[in-house]
């Protein structure tokens, strides 16, 4: 069993990601039939505002819809919205708590510039400006220990709403492959941990580089480095193919007597990679063996590109609680980011 003692998930955070397959499902149902969506022939691009765990809902649809969107996708993880937001623009502004500064900021400048708006969220300050200017919203449920552990119920509803309006056609039958294998995946992870129970033992006391393909890859990549940092409260980095290969491959020259001390290597792979790209996972394996601990390779199921993203998300959300519980250390309460918040001074 993945699960650790009660006293060091002290908000439940195994129930939180074991849950994941009926998160996703129930925000797929969620999200259907809002009304005051802009007309497809009135989107002429779509933006996606979000931090953190929240900001990963935009890199799943970067990843997942845009490459079949007949309009231009940008996510944004800053305070300000491009310059090309106005009247043409469907602005998804996606806060678990509705208080984080920054995307709250951005979404009343894009309000501000005629953006039509989205607010995906739990209430706060989001939900008071969707309900003075009469924005389309999707209420988060009750119960998420965390923001990071609210993926499915944020990433969902931006996918849904463009089906319906006609964007993004096909996301129903995408999802509930998706639920489908997220069970799969989770039925057997509980049964058995020996998978993620090899891949934490083998990452040990070691800092993680994760690397993924392509945009599917390379989402997959920042979720699993991100879930390291605040579950395990341990560093961890990612990078992606084939870009790595024009530049990170040549800095394992040297150092080689550090570096095989401190960090290993997890490879996440998938169905849609490119076959340079296969090709190129082999030959980055071959440099990279004599300067790492180790290399991990992790491979996707499912059917569909939502479906194998989501496969690999689990598979590292349960890694970093394993990693976490390995280390004793409480994979739910993150006081260094509350103490940030407080300093800063942030709503």
């Amino acid at each position: 069993m993945i699960r650790g003692p009660q006293d060091v998930d002290s908000l439940g955070m195994f129930e939180a990601v074991a849950g994941l397959p009926e998160q996703v499902a129930a925000a797929a149902g969620a999200s259907r039939g809002l009304k005051g969506l802009p007309e497809h022939d009135d989107v002429e691009n779509v933006v996606v505002l979000g931090m953190g765990g929240s900001g990963m809902a935009g890199e799943v649809l970067l990843a997942v819809a845009a490459p079949f969107m007949a309009v231009p996708v940008s996510v944004v993880n800053s305070y300000t919205p491009p310059a090309f937001v106005g009247r043409g623009s469907l602005v998804f502004a996606v806060s678990f708590s509705g208080d984080t500064e920054e995307t709250l900021e951005a979404a009343e400048e894009a309000a501000d510039a005629g953006a039509r708006m989205v607010m995906v969220t739990g209430g706060g300050a989001l939900a008071e400006l969707a309900e003075k200017i009469g924005a389309p919203t999707v209420r988060l449920p009750t119960g998420i220990p965390q923001p990071r552990a609210g993926l499915g119920a944020m990433c969902i509803p931006p996918l849904m709403v463009l089906e319906d309006i006609g964007l993004f056609r096909g996301a129903t039958q995408w999802v509930a492959e998706a639920v489908a294998q997220l069970e799969i995946r989770r039925n057997a992870l509980i049964a058995d941990d020996e998978l993620v129970e090899e891949i934490a033992r083998r990452i040990g006391r070691t800092i993680p580089v994760v690397h993924g393909a392509q945009e599917l890859g390379e989402v997959a990549a920042k979720r699993w480095k991100k879930q390291v940092n605040e579950n395990a409260k341990s560093p961890a980095f990612w990078s992606a193919y084939p870009e790595l290969c024009h530049n990170e491959v040549a800095g394992w020259g040297q150092n080689g007597d550090v570096t095989r001390q401190v960090l290993s290597v997890v490879n996440l792979r998938h169905d849609a990679e490119h076959p340079q790209v296969s090709k190129r996972y082999e030959i980055v394996r071959e440099i990279l063996e004599e300067s790492v601990a180790d290399v991990i390779d992790v491979r996707a199921q499912g059917e569909g590109d939502l479906a194998q993203l989501m496969d690999l998300v689990l598979i590292g959300d349960f890694v970093s609680l394993r990693l976490a519980y390995t280390a004793g250390v409480d994979p739910g309460p993150v006081p260094v980011l509350a103490d940030m918040k407080m300093r800063l001074g942030s709503r």
